[in-house]
Formats: structure tokens, C-alpha cells, sequence
């Protein structure tokens, strides 16, 4: 089944993540009617390769063409009419800079998987339960309520004032006509009367005109009350959804919706500006004792300035965070000299800003580093999918100044990864009279002048992410708090879910517990210290908890994704509890875990019975990224072989735990089929006989000590076969232990 079948038939909160990062950069229509084709090609590869990239493009739009060609012989007129505008679309967007497009897909094709990976998940952890809690949605709910409320009530104080000026307008022209008259028609019974009746109109308008006053400042407290406490909190809450969703958490949503109450907020602070406007124009006609607009109206206009200046600064956002485009799943981490892309996003869409406001990048003032590249962009309505007002900085790069270069070697690889900076923007705002300055800055980031300290830089980001809310503590790493165990194994979780496509059960996130504090206390409020988790060696090893788990990222990612994504690989399971696991298995049944030895190596134990009916267990050593790249890995365990003294070669794997036979669960994997035994005459060319890979091992059987290592020996199954028939199996088996590598 494909991954697009996969994600159709999950759960409708889960579509709805689904279908927040599709939009024009890349259309779901698209993804649905090539669906198999865009999963058969390497997007990742191409996202590092301009030439690749050129090509999938190429090849991308023949396919849109492709489908053209169906959908009309179909005579489906709205496919037809979609599909040219999205080929248009992809052509204009992409045919200067066709990595972008490949970059998008890989990361839509790898939010795609952590989506499968979460759905399969039964338990959320506690951060992403905080994310999802009641409380939060019933206070978006009342957010959007009351800033519709207030839109209303703005709109209906709109009424009144020109009701005001209506009837204002009926008195000056009244009290005119009398100031019009001869003295002595002044005197006349019905010109008294008129008088009356205009003094009767001028304690209405008095009346009216508080009135429409107090309905102003109604307004604008309710704005302000809203502002400073529900509003304030939706935004520190999305930016809390971001700074997770950075690590690898769940998607965040919700900026869409944040930027329609700004907008409809700023929209009726600019429509109350208005109406104070217009009594200060009543004013000027008209006036009188006791007028309550010179008192009351410079107070509220003040005070809608006021709000006006606080909610344009709050609404300039770092939509999404710096990141290289070469590595989308470790955003904050830069590489010198590199390019990285940046979005911003002005929550306020009012159509008189577009490409009037220009936003400028820099770097923090340390003068440690300076950005090259256009870092000076207006902010327009065109680029982005949604029409919102926003810029997208595409070729900024940091560079280290030269006066510091010198001091570099004088730092730890620690110093280097702890070290944080912060990307500043700044712009200016005019509108209506107003000038606002605007300045915000992304989260804290890791430089990084080789690709080397990536680990423990992306580590610096997953701590600081994981333990504060706070945007801006550049001194973080001074004094590193503690983390709560169970949050950090949670954001682990992510790791594998974001990177490699599946998350870690509760088996596997204990058996991490385990490494990282021992197996005798509980981990639900234990707290772990930063130097714990990426400082200090584990014990007995040369490197850190951190670098080893990096280390098994990387192999699943380029040697066994495939049979991880399965969830045929238990991975993390110690020595002691995979043999509880296999110990009452049938013989020959085996489970695959990543070396706590090795960086980067995976094993395979299997249980074996011995005559005497007692049970034995057999680890191989583990195979790291260097013998995986000659042979993969469930090629590997369909063809290993054990040599047993005075016995010939067969293959012990029968089961994979708990009882999966070994091809249902990795035959789908197998680059080719077993290679048929015959004759060296039969095959190869030029009188050369095939040769293929078979790993083989040898196991005594009087021995205690753990097997010989397995080892990849170039031997054709047709030369394994002449061998047989003139080599008894001891003489095969001594030149085998001639041949192990003990490396």
C-alpha cells in the first residue's frame, strides 16, 4: 500500500494536520494523482542536487502532462482548468530554483510519515497532551467569539455616529435658517417654538453624542482586555507550538486563525480611529458647555493609538524558523557559508501594506558573524498560498567574521554547540498617519562551522527548546536546567518519528530510561541533567548517550528505513531482555538491536537448542554503516550462514520474534532472489563466474565465548557448490576462520 493510501484512511484530526502543509507550493492534487511516482523518486537526494532536482522537475511537469492528457480525453473540465494552473504555477515557482520544490516534497512526504508514525502511537506523551488540552481550544473558541463580537459592535457604533452627524447636520441647518431671520420675526410665537424644539435637539445630540463616546470606549476596553489576556496567551501558546514542532513534535496550526482576529482587531481599532475622527469633525461645527467630545475623545484616540502600536508589534512573527535546506529535520542549526531560508509573517492583511513594508535580517550584535545574501525583502500578499502578508528570506548566509576566526581554536567542540545566536528583523510600518517600528527574532540558533558538530548542535536545540518557553535566552547554556525524563523521552520519540518515519513504543523509550539513569529509579519526575544527556561518556564507553543515539538515527536512515518503518526492528533491547524474550521461542527465532558498543551497529540474536535440551543464544557482531553499504542489511539476514564444527553451512534464522517467518517479514526487502547453485560454466561473462556476498560464520560448539564475528565473504553459491564436492566441510571450515574479520 502506498504512503498516500496510507494517510486517506487515518483519522480526521490527523488529515487536518495532513492538510495543513499542502497549499501551492506544492498542491494535494497533485500528491493524490501522482502519488506513486512522487514516492518512487529520491527527493531528499535532489533537495542537495541542482542537477537531480532539474530533472525531477523536468520529469514532474511531463507527468502533470501526463495527466492532462487523461482528464481531458475524460472531458473532466474542472481537473482540466486545475491542472493547467497548477503546471503554470509549478513552472513559474520552481524553474529558477527547482531544489526548493524538491525540498518542499521531501519534507511533505516526511511529515507524511511522522503523521503514520503518531497515528500508530496508542499513548500520547505529556508535552503533546499540553499541546492538546480542552482548556487551550475553548480558549480559541472564545477568542474568535469575541473579536467577531467586537468587529459587530464596531460596526453598529459606525450607525450611531452617522445617525450623530445626520442629526447634527438636520440642527445646523435649523439653527441656521433661524440666524437667517429679520429681528423682528425672531419675536414670533413659532420662532420661540423653534427655539424649544432646537434646544430639545441640542440636549439630544449632547445626549447622543455621549453616547456614541461610551460605546467607543466599550470597544476599546473590551479590545484591550482581550489583548492582554486571551489573545497574548494564543500567541505565547503558538509560539510554544512551534518551538516543539521544531524538535520533531506535532505539526502547529492556528496561525491562520491568529491572523484573522488580528486582522479583524486591527480592522476595528482603524474603524473606532475613524469615528473619533469624525466627532473631532462634529466638534469643529458644533460645540457647546458641557461638550463631552473635547474632554473624552483625545483619551480614546490615545488609547486606540495605544493598542494599535502593541498589536502591530505582536503581530510580527518568524512564521517558520531559520533552517538550511539541506538538512529540513534540524531547523536553528546553520553552517557557515551555507545558505538557509527564513519566513516572516505580518499577522495584520490589510491590502494597503502590500509591498510597503520592507524587512531587514541581521545577526545579533556580537560581531562575531554578519549575514551575506539579500537580507532586505518587502513583505507582499503574492507569495504565499493563503494570500498572507509575508516574506520568505531564500539566500541568507552566516558568515564568521575574520577578527574572531583566530579565537576559534581556543574552544571546546562544547563551547562551539552551546554558543547561541539569534536572527533579528526589523521593518517600519505607515498607515493612516501612524508609524510603527517593528522587530522581532527568530529562536535561538547553533553555528556551526562543520557538518561534524551537527549532532551536538541539533542536541544544544532540542534543550533549549525542550526546557523553556523563552524566545530570547542567549545565556542559556550558562546554567542548563534540568529536564524532566519523561518529556525528553517523549521529544526522543520524535526524533525517530520526524526523521526516520516511526516512533518508540514504551518498551523501547524504558530500555532508554535504563541507559540514561540505570534500572532502579522511577523516570516519571526524574530529572536529567543536560551534561547526563550529551556531556559525560556512558559508562564503560568512549561517547555519549547523545552521540551514540545520533549515531542509530543515521544507520536506519541511509542502511535499514525500510525495515524499521515495518516495525521489524526492536532495536532498543538490552543483552539481559532480549534473552527472556527469546529463551521459551522456538529454535531459531531472533530479534535485531542496535549494539550499546558500537556507534552505529545493529545485531541479530537468535535462540538455539542444544542436545542436551538446553537453551543457547548467539549474537553476531554488529554490522555498522561501513559493511552495510556492500551488502543490505535484509539481504544480509536472508543469506547468513553458520558453520558448525564438522558441519556444513546453513542458515539459523528461522523466526523473527515473536514468530514471523523470516521471509513474510523482510521478503518484500530482498534486493534479488537467492541466487540458484550451478555450475561455474553456467553463468558469468568472459569465463568469470558470478560472484555474490554471503556472510558466514563459525560457532564451536564446546565453546562458552560469545560466536566468531560474521563476515562477508565473496563467494558464488556455484563455487560454494565445487568446493563442497571436493573440500571436506573441515578443510572449508579452517580456510573460514582464515577469512573472519576481527576488525
Amino acid at each position: 500500500m502506498s504512503q498516500w493510501s496510507q494517510v486517506q484512511q487515518l483519522e480526521i484530526k490527523f488529515l487536518e494536520q495532513v492538510d495543513q502543509f499542502y497549499d501551492d507550493n506544492f498542491p494535494m492534487e497533485i500528491r493524490h494523482l501522482l502519488a506513486q511516482w512522487i514516492e518512487s523518486q529520491d527527493w531528499e537526494a535532489a533537495s542537495n542536487n541542482e542537477a537531480m532536482a532539474t530533472i525531477l522537475l523536468q520529469n514532474l511537469l511531463i507527468q502533470v502532462d501526463e495527466q492532462l492528457d487523461r482528464v481531458s480525453q475524460e472531458k473532466n473540465l474542472l481537473l482540466i482548468h486545475n491542472l493547467k494552473r497548477i503546471r503554470k504555477l509549478l513552472q513559474g515557482k520552481y524553474h529558477g530554483n527547482p531544489m526548493h520544490i524538491a525540498v518542499i516534497i521531501s519534507n511533505c512526504l516526511r511529515e507524511e510519515r511522522r503523521i503514520l508514525a503518531a497515528a500508530s502511537m496508542p499513548v500520547q506523551g505529556p508535552l503533546e497532551k499540553s499541546l492538546q488540552n480542552s482548556v487551550v481550544s475553548e480558549r480559541q473558541r472564545n477568542v474568535e467569539h469575541k473579536v467577531s463580537a467586537i468587529k459587530n459592535s464596531a460596526q453598529m457604533t459606525d450607525q450611531d455616529v452617522k445617525y450623530l452627524e445626520d442629526l447634527q447636520e438636520e440642527f445646523d441647518f435649523r439653527y441656521k435658517t433661524i440666524q437667517s431671520l429679520e429681528q423682528s420675526d425672531k419675536n414670533s410665537a413659532l420662532i420661540k417654538q423653534e427655539m424649544l424644539a432646537l434646544q430639545a435637539m441640542l440636549n439630544t445630540l449632547d445626549y447622543k453624542r455621549k453616547e456614541v463616546l461610551s460605546k467607543i470606549g466599550r470597544v476599546i476596553h473590551e479590545i484591550d482586555m482581550l489583548m492582554s489576556n486571551m489573545l497574548t496567551e494564543e500567541l505565547l501558546d503558538w509560539k510554544r507550538r512551534q518551538q516543539i514542532a521544531c524538535i520533531g513534535g506535532p505539526l502547529h496550526g492556528g496561525l491562520d486563525q491568529l491572523q484573522n482576529c488580528f486582522t479583524l482587531l486591527a480592522e476595528s481599532l482603524f474603524q473606532v480611529r475613524r469615528q473619533l475622527e469624525k466627532l473631532d469633525e462634529l466638534l469643529t461645527r458644533l460645540t457647546y458647555d458641557g461638550d463631552p467630545i473635547p474632554v473624552q475623545r483625545p483619551q480614546l484616540l490615545e488609547k486606540v493609538n495605544f493598542l494599535l502600536y502593541n498589536l502591530f508589534r505582536n503581530s510580527f512573527v518568524v512564521e517558520r524558523q531559520p533552517c538550511m535546506p539541506t538538512h529540513p529535520q534540524r531547523p536553528m542549526v546553520l553552517k557557515t557559508l551555507i545558505q538557509f531560508t527564513v519566513k516572516l509573517r505580518l499577522l495584520i492583511k490589510l491590502p494597503e501594506l502590500n509591498y510597503q513594508i520592507r524587512v531587514k535580517a541581521t545577526i545579533d550584535n556580537n560581531r562575531r558573524f554578519v549575514l551575506c545574501g539579500t537580507h532586505v525583502k518587502a513583505m507582499n500578499m503574492d507569495e504565499s498560498a493563503n494570500g498572507s502578508l509575508s516574506v520568505e528570506f531564500r539566500h541568507l548566509q552566516p558568515k564568521e567574521m575574520k577578527s574572531s576566526a583566530g579565537s576559534k581554536g581556543n574552544e571546546g567542540p562544547h563551547m562551539v554547540t552551546e554558543e547561541l545566536h539569534s536572527i533579528s528583523f526589523e521593518t517600519q510600518v505607515c498607515l493612516y498617519g501612524l508609524t510603527i517600528n517593528l522587530e522581532t527574532s527568530s529562536l535561538p540558533v547553533v553555528m556551526i562551522s562543520n557538518v561534524s558538530q551537527l549532532p551536538n548542535a541539533w542536541a544544544s536545540i532540542i534543550w533549549y527548546n525542550l526546557s523553556t518557553n523563552d524566545p530570547q535566552n542567549l545565556s542559556f547554556f550558562n546554567n542548563p536546567p534540568a529536564a524532566t525524563l519523561s518529556q525528553l523521552l517523549e521529544v526522543l520519540s520524535w526524533q525517530f518519528s520526524s526523521y526516520v518515519g516511526r516512533g518508540l513504543n514504551s518498551e523501547q523509550l524504558n530500555m532508554l530510561a535504563e541507559k540514561l539513569m540505570g534500572q532502579q529509579v522511577s523516570y516519571n519526575d526524574y530529572q536529567l541533567s543536560w551534561a547526563k544527556f550529551c556531556k559525560e561518556h556512558l559508562p564503560g564507553k568512549s561517547f555519549t548517550f547523545w552521540v551514540w543515539l545520533e549515531a542509530i538515527l543515521d544507520l536506519i536512515k541511509k542502511h535499514i528505513l525500510p525495515l524499521w518503518i515495518d516495525g521489524y526492528v526492536m532495536g532498543f533491547v538490552s543483552k539481559e531482555k532480549e534473552r527472556i524474550l527469546l529463551k521459551d521461542k522456538t529454535p531459531g527465532t531472533f530479534l535485531l538491536r542496535f549494539s550499546e558498543s558500537n556507534l552505529g551497529g545493529i545485531t541479530f540474536t537468535w535462540v538455539d537448542q542444544l542436545e542436551s535440551g538446553d537453551v543457547t543464544f548467539h549474537s553476531v557482531e554488529p554490522y555498522n554503516k561501513g559493511r552495510l553499504s556492500a551488502l543490505p542489511f535484509a539481504d544480509i539476514l536472508r543469506d547468513y550462514k553458520v558453520i558448525m564444527a564438522d558441519n556444513v553451512p546453513e542458515n539459523p534464522l528461522k523466526y523473527l520474534y515473536p514468530d514471523i517467518p523470516k521471509d513474510k517479514a523482510f521478503g518484500k526487502h530482498y534486493s534479488c532472489q537467492p541466487n540458484e547453485v550451478s555450475k561455474p560454466s553456467d553463468g558469468g561473462g568472459k569465463g568469470y563466474v558470478p560472484s555474490v556476498f554471503i556472510p558466514v560464520s563459525k560457532i564451536l560448539n564446546d565453546s562458552t565465548d560469545p560466536p566468531s564475528p560474521s563476515d562477508l565473504l565473496p563467494m558464488s553459491p556455484s563455487v560454494y557448490a565445487v568446493l563442497r564436492e571436493h573440500l571436506s566441510p573441515t578443510v572449508i571450515e579452517t580456510a573460514v576462520c582464515c577469512k573472519l574479520f576481527h576488525g
